[in-house]
């Protein structure tokens, strides 16, 4: 079994600029980027949050740092660019792992509004298109 740097990514949404909404979102989507991956935390090399200008209540990665065996995790928080017509009050992550997992069985949640920016993502998983890994939990 050998084992490499794989990425993940994830996107969420806040409902509002605040702390408490920023907190909620990105609890929620660490949770299922934990969960459906099943990642071994002492694993885990760093995690890179971006937030639209819109969202500056609180930093994504003081939110991270408070999850357990996450404060030896390099993490790193940037401002997305703006565009015209962006989604509003979006929450990007980007996770580095050590796993023997192939790229093809890692789980990339897009969550709430976040959904739309991968659609062809949500069809796969809706329409059964996807790994045998991802179908059998091991996303």
């Amino acid at each position: 079994m050998e084992w490499r740097v794989r990425a993940i990514r994830g996107a969420t949404t806040a409902s509002e600029n605040t702390e408490e909404a920023i907190r909620e979102a990105v609890m929620e989507l660490l949770d299922e980027l934990e969960g459906h991956n099943q990642i071994d935390r002492d694993e885990m090399i760093s995690a890179i949050f971006t937030t639209t200008p819109d969202l500056d209540a609180i930093f994504p990665a003081a939110i991270a740092r408070e999850r357990p065996h996450w404060d030896n995790v390099a993490l790193l928080d940037v401002q997305q660019m703006h565009v015209e017509g962006s989604l509003p009050r979006c929450i990007r992550c980007l996770i580095h792992i050590n796993t023997p997992v192939s790229q093809l069985e890692i789980y990339h949640p897009y969550l709430r509004h976040a959904k739309n920016l991968r659609p062809d993502w949500t069809l796969a998983q809706v329409s059964g298109k996807v790994s045998p890994a991802v179908k059998s939990g091991r996303r």
